[in-house]
């Protein structure tokens, strides 16, 4: 399957301390570079889903935000010492000054120690996290193949397209091989005239090279069907459809450059359209 690098997941699951939350973002990279924002009480949790994520993404930046929901009050409990000794000294202070309202709850609940988080149990926290990887990670290769996948029809239908134009291009080689010969011939004539035998072995020499593209749309076939190869392939084949972009668009050039006719050149103007639009796609696959 082909992967694009643009991708979105959220996953969240109920944890000792509340709601925890797991965002995922994926965009366009050359590399695997894993960026983190993660709440200070979870940064232990870094390492594993460092290790996840790189068993499952190869390319690609990605951010990992790592966070507490709202619920996490939810999760905080009345410490009964720490409330019983506030007691006391609510008693205490209403002999001292008999005038004092009684504490309100709010007070209460802001005193230091009254409300604590439970002892946390490294083993459940980490089977948490590793679940909440595992759902977070599923649904990003799931948009990233989903997005992948549309890339890969785009690029079969760009090959189709230049497929069509080569096809174009094998007839016209003879009208345009004539045309150059003709006007090869005025030349001859011209230099014959003249008598310098050296220029007229430079203009046939010439003539050859321009003529002679027979190479070039060998290997712009060879190079698409290496692109349908490797795109049949899937995985990780950015790197790869990229260096295939490059040998097609310097094949396009050299036919550009031979081009013995308008016909000819318009064809491989085309294809260079048609290969900077593979370039453009081929960077958003990993």
């Amino acid at each position: 399957m082909i992967y694009s690098m643009t991708g979105y997941a959220v996953a969240s699951a109920d944890s000792q301390r509340g709601a925890l939350t797991l965002e995922l973002r994926s965009v366009n990279s050359r590399f695997l570079d894993l960026q983190f924002r993660v709440a200070e009480e979870l940064r232990a949790a870094e390492p594993l889903l460092r290790e996840m994520m790189g068993a499952r993404i190869a390319r690609g930046k990605v951010d990992c935000r790592l966070y507490y929901g709202n619920s996490i009050s939810q999760a905080q409990q009345l410490n009964v010492q720490s409330i019983e000794h506030l007691r006391s000294l609510a008693a205490e202070a209403a002999k001292a000054f008999p005038g004092l309202g009684p504490l309100r709850v709010a007070d209460v609940l802001r005193w230091p120690g009254v409300l604590g988080e439970p002892a946390a149990d490294e083993a459940r926290t980490r089977a948490v996290l590793e679940s909440l990887g595992r759902r977070a990670l599923d649904e990003l290769c799931a948009a990233r193949g989903r997005e992948g996948s549309r890339l890969a029809a785009i690029l079969l239908k760009r090959t189709a397209q230049m497929r069509q134009r080569l096809a174009q291009v094998a007839p016209l080689l003879p009208e345009a091989v004539a045309l150059h010969r003709a006007r090869l011939g005025e030349r001859l004539r011209e230099v014959l005239d003249s008598g310098v035998e050296e220029r007229i072995r430079a203009e046939i020499a010439l003539f050859a090279a321009k003529s002679d593209i027979d190479e070039e749309l060998t290997r712009l076939a060879a190079h698409l069907d290496e692109v349908e190869r490797v795109l049949s392939l899937g995985g990780a084949v950015g790197k790869r459809l990229d260096f295939l972009a490059q040998e097609l668009n310097r094949e396009a050039n050299t036919l550009a450059s031979k081009a013995a006719g308008l016909k000819i050149a318009d064809c491989a103007l085309e294809l260079k359209l048609l290969i900077e639009q593979i370039r453009e796609q081929v960077q958003n696959i990993e």
